[in-house]
């Protein structure tokens, strides 16, 4: 039951981590192509990863209560590099959602931010902040 709960909570958490980061970078999305021309592509990759870092951030001070790892020259590459799943849903959601769909740029960012969430926080959680597995010394085998 206390895992239950801790999941919830660190659920709960991540949505109001992932809702800042996406305030960031659709507020950048938005910047980058109706101020500075930008291709809106371009720019959704360029926001996505910025907002990725504020996301890594939030998620070490903020939000979960386990890491696998301290040494952030390996947690920052690995939270960044398991976003690149998400980048890639993100990318095809909106593109889809711009060309075919004919939403704008800002309406099919926020489609795709809800496809990418549930599998960045499971990925995310499952390989950089749980428990590690108990190791054979310790299960006494």
């Amino acid at each position: 039951m206390k895992r239950v709960r801790e999941l919830i909570l660190e659920s709960a958490k991540y949505l109001g981590a992932a809702v800042l980061a996406l305030a960031f970078d659709a507020g950048s999305l938005w910047v980058l192509t109706t101020y500075c021309g930008w291709n809106y592509l371009l720019a959704a990759t360029t926001t996505f990863l910025s907002g990725g870092v504020l996301l890594y951030a939030l998620s070490v001070g903020f939000v979960f209560s386990h890491r696998r790892t301290t040494k952030r020259g390996v947690e920052l590459p690995s939270f960044v590099a398991l976003g690149l799943v998400g980048l890639v849903v993100n990318l095809l959601v909106i593109r889809l959602g711009v060309e075919a769909v004919r939403l704008s740029v800002i309406h099919a960012k926020l489609a795709a931010s809800v496809c990418s969430f549930g599998v960045n926080f499971a990925l995310r959680r499952a390989l950089l902040f749980s428990p590690a597995a108990p190791s054979r010394e310790t299960q006494g085998i």
